[in-house]
């Protein structure tokens, strides 16, 4: 490591003696590292960039107080090891913590090599150990070889600071995998979700899920878990404690209440029976309260047991289920209980004795963590599922302890696959927000997902993402419509999108309303709509015919499958919504010229506090009116017209308007015009917005996709920079967006453009193959 350090610096050329001295107190850290931190700041900081990446960690502090930003270093460092641009790179404020949450990442997938670089290579430190702490994001991938390495008995302090440093954990491209990572992935969950701080559980592509991984992803981000799992992998000692704390506070409940009724018992019947019967009565009292309390893993038997029972004899919401006190015959019907539920999942169940050993068979996992009922079962099911359903329907539709609920559009299943017990289950800690992008979900996998929203109070955001829903969107919606009648219910957030709408999607919108009135953001998103005339969704009736009740909706996005924009249906959404502040409509179509102006009278009236408003991909061309009326508006703050093809058909009248109406208004804040073929002259024309005579407010401007080339852009930074001298050097204009122009036809001319640009306001532009869009650059010329 010496030698490589000595000649990455040899190869910049001659050293100077304070170089060589630096890079000798580098190769004697550990020895020197307390005096280092004592140098002065201008010693420090010529030193700093010869240590590796361990030390210039642990030299942070001492750097902060000399007055010295590691940050450029930590810059380097993400450019030479890790040889990518990050994305929003202008947006990072930490070069540290992004460096080390990806060297964290790649040296646990292996993907990095530490040996290939002298700073990454310490044998003082462990990688995955240093830089854990710094890890809020972490992606598991694949066959979940990364879980099966955090759950090493190695790497039980780097686990220990997931626990606290994690806030986000992603699944992506998962597989099928063994046993033994199954069950690390269980203990990983666990720690993380339970005991930890993970708050955002996200599943990425995943075309073929695996029904049994999936479930146990979704049940444990619930915050369900069955602590009998612990028999195979020894206990949770976080549990172990927890039971330990609530066993001794059963324990002195259940004596104080059982004085308390042997008293009551004492003064009420001792008149009334002879003293023989008296004493043979407490005598069996005092032996039922004296018994010595079941171990928490006997107890959680107990529970697997009368899982069947109704809901008033278990406890799911406790971090350890026990036998109800004030019922201590429960504990004496429990082996016919248990007979009973065996006959109904239809397979021999194991129950966890008194005699039993401390590690399980391997294929309990799963009775532990859920139950789930095979396909080949389904018929034993059948026959003892009418108790069930007696049961169920005796409880309410918000009990967190149902086993199925009963909704509208969400069939019942008798023994469905993935449909699994929660009275069983330990509930802890759950996520807040829940994502599932690109993974099919069968009907019997949203059974499984509606029954876990039922009762998920701690969800705050929901994003389903071409999950293949269709019909099935109605069975989630139930489960959330149960959980929002709950008072403790977070959700704030849904969002769904698909390939094909199975509603028009102002009737779904509809139907998302009437059941979660207390949403502040829903979004729903369709690329295609699927063909069903005169055809509804069986078991369930036209929402958009339901009134929707007042709702706290704050902003609302509807990306249409090219359906026609109808005022009438948008408009009872509108009127529910007095708070609402952010609306955007993509990819409507316009059924005739006076439908936008409806629109727009229909917010002026009935949602005076709009901020933002964008429409994206809806053809504005023949609707030169409206357009300037929104940009007249005294309220709006934002507004988006985002491939509306403004310009299409458009005189240089109707861009002097624009120009004038943005002057005048001094709320608007933002005007976003991406994908209208603006061209370098309109470009240039726009610069005036920002003339002497401008009363305008407006910060940001986003011109991108506008076939904008280097000389325009050079033009209108000229005429920019005209103005801002005429205004004595102050505007308000601070950021610009320049995606996907045509800059790359002349580079130095654009670099100059830039350069001048940037001198006055924040840019944003990437580097885009303007060849790509040859066509539509000669429907401009």
């Amino acid at each position: 490591m010496a030698a490589a350090r000595s000649g990455a610096m040899a190869a910049e050329g001659p050293l100077s003696l304070f170089a060589l001295s630096a890079a000798a107190v580098s190769r004697n850290m550990g020895a020197l590292e307390r005096d280092v931190w004592a140098l002065p700041g201008h010693l420090l900081r010529g030193l700093l960039p010869l240590l590796s990446v361990f030390r210039l960690q642990r030299a942070e502090s001492a750097a902060t107080r000399a007055g010295i930003s590691t940050q450029p270093i930590w810059r380097k460092l993400w450019d030479d090891v890790m040889k990518t641009r990050p994305p929003n790179s202008e947006s990072i404020t930490c070069w540290r913590k992004k460096f080390l949450e990806a060297f964290f990442s790649n040296v646990l997938h292996g993907v990095l090599d530490v040996s290939s670089d002298w700073r990454l290579n310490d044998h003082h430190f462990s990688p995955l150990l240093h830089s854990s702490p710094h890890v809020s994001q972490l992606t598991l991938c694949n066959a979940l070889q990364g879980a099966v390495e955090l759950t090493a008995e190695h790497n039980q302090k780097v686990l220990e600071n997931l626990a606290g440093s994690l806030r986000v954990l992603k699944f992506r491209h998962l597989l099928s995998c063994d046993q033994s990572s199954r069950r690390s992935l269980v203990l990983l969950l666990h720690r993380l979700i339970h005991h930890g701080s993970v708050s955002q559980v996200s599943v990425y592509s995943w075309p073929v899920p695996d029904t049994v991984l999936l479930v146990l992803i979704l049940s444990m981000s619930a915050g369900f878990w069955r602590t009998g799992n612990a028999l195979m992998y020894g206990p949770c000692g976080l549990c172990r404690e927890e039971d330990k704390a609530h066993s001794q506070e059963s324990a002195q409940e259940q004596a104080e209440r059982g004085r308390c009724d042997e008293r009551t018992w004492s003064d009420g019947e001792n008149q009334r029976r002879s003293p023989r019967a008296a004493e043979e009565a407490d005598a069996h009292l005092n032996s039922v309260l004296s018994r010595p309390r079941s171990p928490p893993l006997q107890i959680q038997a107990c529970s697997e047991a009368s899982s069947k029972v109704p809901s008033d004899h278990t406890s799911t919401g406790g971090s350890s289920p026990c036998c109800v006190s004030d019922q201590p015959s429960c504990c004496l019907v429990l082996p016919k209980t248990r007979r009973r539920l065996k006959s109904a999942v239809g397979k021999k169940r194991r129950c966890l004795r008194r005699s039993r050993g401390r590690y399980a068979d391997p294929e309990d996992l799963y009775d532990f963590v859920f139950t789930v009922a095979r396909e080949d079962n389904s018929g034993l099911l059948d026959k003892s599922s009418a108790t069930e359903e007696e049961n169920t329907e005796n409880r309410t539709s918000s009990s967190p302890e149902s086993l199925r609920v009963d909704h509208t559009g969400c069939k019942k299943i008798r023994g469905a696959a993935g449909i699994f017990s929660l009275k069983a289950a330990h509930r802890f800690r759950s996520v807040s927000t829940l994502e599932l992008f690109s993974i099919p979900l069968t009907g019997e996998m949203c059974r499984t997902l509606s029954n876990l929203l039922s009762s998920w109070m701690s969800l705050e955001n929901l994003v389903l993402s071409y999950n293949g829903l269709g019909a099935n969107i109605f069975c989630i919606l139930s489960g959330l419509r149960t959980l929002s009648r709950h008072p403790d219910c977070c959700l704030q957030v849904v969002r769904v999108s698909d390939v094909y709408s199975h509603v028009p999607c102002m009737e779904l919108v509809h139907c998302v309303l009437s059941a979660l009135p207390q949403l502040h953001t829903l979004s729903v998103s369709f690329d295609l709509k699927k063909q069903l005339e005169g055809k509804k969704p069986e078991g369930n009736p036209s929402c958009s015919e339901a009134e929707i009740p007042e709702s706290c909706l704050e902003q609302l996005e509807i990306r249409f499958p090219r359906e026609p924009l109808q005022t009438m249906f948008l408009l009872p959404v509108l009127k529910a919504s007095k708070s609402l502040q952010q609306l955007a409509l993509d990819s409507a179509t316009l059924p005739c010229s006076q439908e936008l102006g409806l629109l727009l009278e229909a917010l002026k009236e009935c949602n005076p506090n709009l901020k933002k408003l964008s429409f994206r991909d809806m053809n504005l061309a023949e609707h030169q009116k409206e357009v300037l009326l929104l940009l007249r508006d005294p309220v709006l703050q934002e507004i988006t017209f985002s491939f509306c093809r403004l310009f299409e058909s458009s005189t240089a009248e109707f861009l002097s308007e624009i120009i004038n109406t943005v002057k005048r208004n001094s709320s608007l804040k933002s005007l976003k015009l991406p994908g209208n073929r603006l061209g370098n002259h309109r470009l240039v024309a726009l610069a005036d917005i920002f003339s002497e005579d401008s009363s305008s407010s407006l910060c940001q401007l986003d011109v991108s996709s506008n076939c904008i080339k280097p000389d325009g852009l050079l033009e209108f930074t000229k005429k920019l920079e005209g103005h801002i001298q005429q205004r004595g050097g102050q505007i308000p204009f601070t950021h610009l967006r320049l995606f996907q122009n045509w800059l790359d036809q002349d580079a130095e001319t654009a670099q100059e453009a830039l350069r001048r640009l940037k001198a006055v306001c924040s840019v944003v532009n990437d580097s885009w193959d303007s060849s790509q869009a040859f066509a539509d650059y000669l429907s401009v010329m």
